[in-house]
């Protein structure tokens, strides 16, 4: 079973953190507008996984597809090669980005840039190595 009574219990939670936040934010507790936006933020998607696990739990139809969809083993291959396109992508955007910015002279975004770059190569190599030990 995909959904379980702590997913519920977290979605419920995401509503409340997200509606106190508003509250917050609206009474003026909270002085930046971002607590609104994100509190609303927090509030929609909450609301939307309490539905989706309330409908999961009542519409067998839904229930059965759902579960093919996260089991099947070609949309675990999609998934996983959407994300190998994904980490490969943001490392070519940021390393481009990164020699735009030297380029520009904007150093501060070019070490931001650099630094992600370096990162997720390093969280690749750790990954591989880990991975390759297993298999």
């Amino acid at each position: 079973m995909y959904y379980n009574n702590k997913k519920l219990a977290m979605s419920i939670f995401w509503v409340v953190v997200g509606v106190t936040l508003v509250v917050l934010s609206v009474t003026e507790v909270l002085t930046d507008s971002v607590y609104a936006g994100m509190g609303g933020a927090l509030t929609a998607v909450g609301a939307m996984q309490v539905l989706r696990n309330l409908k999961y739990r009542r519409d067998a139809e839904y229930r059965e597809k759902l579960d093919v969809e996260l089991n099947d083993e070609r949309n675990r291959y999609i998934r996983m090669k959407s994300w190998s396109w994904a980490g490969y992508a943001t490392v070519l955007i940021e390393g481009v980005g990164a020699i735009a910015a030297l380029v520009a002279g904007e150093r501060t975004i070019q070490l931001v840039l650099s630094y992600s770059v370096c990162l997720i190569i390093f969280v690749y190599w750790i990954g591989y190595l880990i991975i390759s030990k297993k298999y």
